[in-house]
Parts: structure tokens; C-alpha cells; sequence
């Protein structure tokens, strides 16, 4: 399993991922799950997955492909795209393409596979934009009202989120968030593991200013994590029934 979360405010976008892949217990792997494509200061998109990898690679895959081949235009070229929506609706087709193509191949064996996608990007004269990618294809964007997305384990780590994320948080205080929700569902899912990618784009800059690997054993996160343990567990004995 996976998890990944994606914050859109005011300032810019803040997303994390995991990196853990499992099939079964005794076949656990790491792969990348955050992508990005970028051309700075015209345009960047970041896409992470959650689901099936062979899905996942192969949409990832294909969508490279269309960038570098002859044909590659703005119907079916997410770096040529003339909005971010446009963006959306060219990645949800190929995902549904490819998840149904794999479906067939299971279909034998009657197994079938699935992925989500979370795609967040800005191009330049357009708006921060972020949208949730069902396996069908069709996809929900984030909203002022609704300033997060989450794909795969989600629900460890989204109380935190619930409770203090709103579209005016800072950045800084969105990369303590997203930390705090994975650390949650570190906690709680052994099949959502370390390291993390976490990438930060400032809203105009039409490129990833931030960019970060954070290993197992991670002094910072391991401070944090412990931090937030304490309080949790100081404001319990303080609460009155």
C-alpha cells in the first residue's frame, strides 16, 4: 500500500509520499511514487500514485513517451497542455487506458488492478491547481473548502489534517502537517514505510522550490515525531472527563 497527501493554500502546494510497495509479506520493495515534470518558470506538475505498480509505471511510462514522440501536442501532451485542467483530463485518460489494458491481461485469472493518482502543478498565467485521478479516470479538485487530497492509507492521517489545515496555512507550517499525517500512519500501517519524498512549490514559480528525501533514522523527523508524542500525550492526562 501506499500513502501520499497533497496540500494546496495560499502560498503553494506541499505534497508527500511514501515509497514502500508490497505484494504479499515477504515481497516489500521501494519505488519512487512522487513524479515531476517541469520546465521552470513555465510550467510544473507533479504527479504521485497509489495502487497497482504495474499500472502505475506503465501510465508514468506512457505519458513519457508522449512527450518525446513526433505527435506530442496539446490534446495528449501534459507538458504542452494550455491548462492544468487539460493536464488532468490527458493523465485520467491514460490511466484508464492503461488500468483497463492490465485488466484484460488479468482477466484469466479473474484478478484486475487499480490505481489513484493525485496530480498538482501551476502553469505559468494559469492558477495552483491540484486534482485526485480515480482509476476510471474522472478526478475531484482541491478547494478552498477542501485544501487536501489523500491516495491509499489515508485515514490514519487525515485528523491532523481536518484540524489545522485551512487554504491560509503557511507553508511552513503545511510540511509540519503532511510530516505529522504520515507519521500517523507510519505508526499505524506497517505497509506505508520510509523514505519520504516531499516536494514544495511556491504559488508563481512555475517550479519546484523545494525538494527533499527524508530517509529511516532521520534526525529531524525522529525529533518531530517524538515531539508530537509528548504533547499528544500531555494534553490527554490534562483533559478532564
Amino acid at each position: 500500500m501506499t500513502y501520499c497527501v497533497g496540500l494546496l493554500l495560499n502560498e503553494g502546494i506541499v505534497l508527500l509520499s511514501d515509497t514502500r510497495t508490497n505484494a504479499g509479506l515477504d515481497n516489500i520493495a521501494t519505488y519512487r511514487k512522487m513524479f515531476v515534470f517541469e520546465e521552470p518558470g513555465e510550467r510544473v506538475i507533479t504527479i504521485m500514485t497509489a495502487g497497482s505498480l504495474s499500472v502505475t509505471q506503465t501510465t508514468i511510462a506512457r505519458l513519457r513517451e508522449r512527450m518525446a514522440g513526433p505527435d506530442a501536442d496539446s490534446e495528449n501532451c501534459i507538458m504542452k497542455a494550455p491548462t492544468m485542467l487539460k493536464v488532468a483530463e490527458i493523465i485520467g485518460n491514460m490511466l484508464a487506458t492503461v488500468r483497463a489494458d492490465i485488466d484484460d491481461k488479468l482477466a484469466s485469472m479473474r484478478q484486475s488492478a487499480s490505481a489513484s493518482m493525485i496530480v498538482a502543478g501551476q502553469r505559468r498565467g494559469g492558477g495552483l491547481r491540484m486534482f485526485l485521478i480515480y482509476p476510471e479516470g474522472n478526478f475531484i479538485e482541491a478547494t478552498e473548502d477542501t485544501p487536501f487530497l489523500q491516495i491509499g492509507e489515508h485515514k490514519y492521517g487525515k485528523p491532523i489534517l481536518d484540524r489545522v489545515v485551512h487554504s491560509g496555512t503557511s507553508l511552513a507550517d503545511a510540511k509540519k502537517a503532511v510530516l505529522l499525517s504520515m507519521d500517523s500512519t507510519l505508526r499505524s500501517n506497517l505497509s506505508v514505510g520510509m523514505p519520504l519524498d516531499m516536494a514544495v512549490i511556491e504559488k508563481n514559480t512555475c517550479r519546484i522550490t523545494e525538494e527533499q528525501r527524508i530517509e529511516a533514522g532521520d534526525p529531524a523527523f525522529r525529533r518531530m515525531s517524538e515531539a508530537w508524542s509528548n504533547a499528544l500525550r500531555e494534553a490527554f492526562v490534562k483533559i478532564d472527563v
